[in-house]
């Protein structure tokens, strides 16, 4: 156990009784919020971020040996989305829709491979009913029985329960049967009406996307939740958007972990438009949002780093600022990389291993409800730094 810090020292005066509060095991509200979004004092920040999360998880870091698969890029928001580089219209240069066999033989490199989840996700097509994912949910359970199937954010359940003329609950269902085992974060965007308004009008509302993830967390479907930082949001949107999780929290204890996700600006008109192109978020806003997040969330357990996004060196530092969950194995990802992320498509799971290690934390490989599957690594010394780690569970 870290010892705790102490608020005397912290140079930023506005620090000290919210330190108080979070030694207390007491809940920040939006006003304390705000003052870690605005201070200066980073590392104080950062000492009693780290301290909050060694307290609720200790030294361990976990990850994840999955998969990405996108099926398709066409999106009936492609206009609307500014923010988006990933998606195109159904004619544009560079739209695809994958096949149920072309998804089957993507997922195909998850054999012989430690893979364990599969995390789907894609553009809203106009003409890809509920069965089609139905039907990629039980192909691939039928060939990878053991891996988990993390898929379809809330805008995708709701563009399809419009499709079908049917109800949110009833679609959840449905693909609840057909294999589905938890749900992603994506799609929060920031909730702020007036944040919405420029970056994504026609999307769901903050509301509608909180209802989508009360309604699965009914069902007993987990899921994971998000906030897309480095736009034109505030630190009062930030933390409207942080309260909105959090109660939905208090509601429902549905949420897994949550995921601040960096804002990329290439490819896309919101770059454009803010002449922000080849430039993506600091490392100091990177800092910033997962300790606000680690101390802001007395609720939720686990904060990931999404390596891809604010690069592998940046996720190894917020480690020691409340971190406790690294983004995994990843195979092959798309959404980000169209957006101007220069990082690898892949990281190799014993290079995983090594990043944790390398700052002094304890590595743990973790299944899609954060339940330890090994946390001995002896054998990787035996393998090449590229190389596949065997299923080797826990002794």
């Amino acid at each position: 156990m870290l010892p705790a810090p102490d608020p005397a020292r912290f140079r930023d005066p506005r620090l000290r009784p919210i330190a108080e509060k979070v030694m207390a095991g007491q809940r920040l509200d939006s006003a304390d919020g705000i003052a870690l979004y605005d201070t200066h004092d980073i590392l104080s920040l950062g000492e009693l971020a780290e301290w909050a999360n060694d307290r609720k998880n200790g030294d361990r870091v976990f990850f994840s040996a999955n998969q990405h698969l996108n099926p398709t890029n066409v999106c009936v928001l492609r206009n609307t989305c500014v923010f988006c580089s990933f998606a195109r219209m159904p004619k544009e240069e560079g739209a695809y829709t994958r096949s149920l066999e072309e998804v089957f033989h993507e997922a195909e490199q998850a054999r012989g491979a430690p893979t364990r989840e599969f995390h789907i996700v894609g553009g809203l097509h106009p003409k890809l009913r509920l069965s089609y994912y139905a039907d990629m949910f039980r192909g691939l359970k039928e060939r990878h029985p053991g891996v988990h199937l993390k898929a379809l954010t809330a805008v995708e359940i709701a563009h399809l329960a419009r499709i079908e003329k049917t109800t949110i609950e009833d679609v959840l269902i449905q693909l609840r049967e057909a294999g589905l085992d938890t749900m992603p974060g994506g799609g929060a965007e920031v909730f702020s009406t007036a944040v919405r308004a420029t970056i994504a009008e026609r999307k769901l509302t903050g509301e509608e996307w909180v209802r989508v993830h009360r309604a699965a967390h009914g069902l007993g479907i987990r899921t994971n939740c998000t906030m897309l930082y480095g736009h034109v949001e505030s630190a009062a949107d930030r933390i409207e958007h942080l309260s909105m999780l959090r109660a939905l929290q208090d509601d429902t204890g549905g949420f897994l972990t949550y995921i601040p996700l960096a804002y990329h600006p290439d490819n896309n008109e919101l770059g454009e438009d803010m002449g922000r192109v080849g430039s993506a978020t600091t490392g100091y806003e990177d800092l910033k949002n997962v300790a606000v997040a680690r101390l802001f969330f007395d609720n939720i357990d686990y904060i990931k780093t999404h390596w891809p996004m604010v690069t592998p060196f940046m996720s190894q530092i917020v480690l020691q600022f409340g971190c406790d969950d690294l983004e995994g194995t990843v195979v092959y990802e798309r959404v980000y990389h169209e957006a101007g992320a220069r990082t690898d498509m892949h990281m190799p799971y014993r290079r995983l291993v090594d990043l944790i290690r390398a700052v002094g934390k304890r590595p743990g490989e973790r299944d899609s409800f954060y339940q330890p599957i090994r946390e001995r690594f002896e054998d990787l010394d035996t393998l090449g730094a590229g190389a596949a780690a065997p299923v080797v569970h826990a002794a």
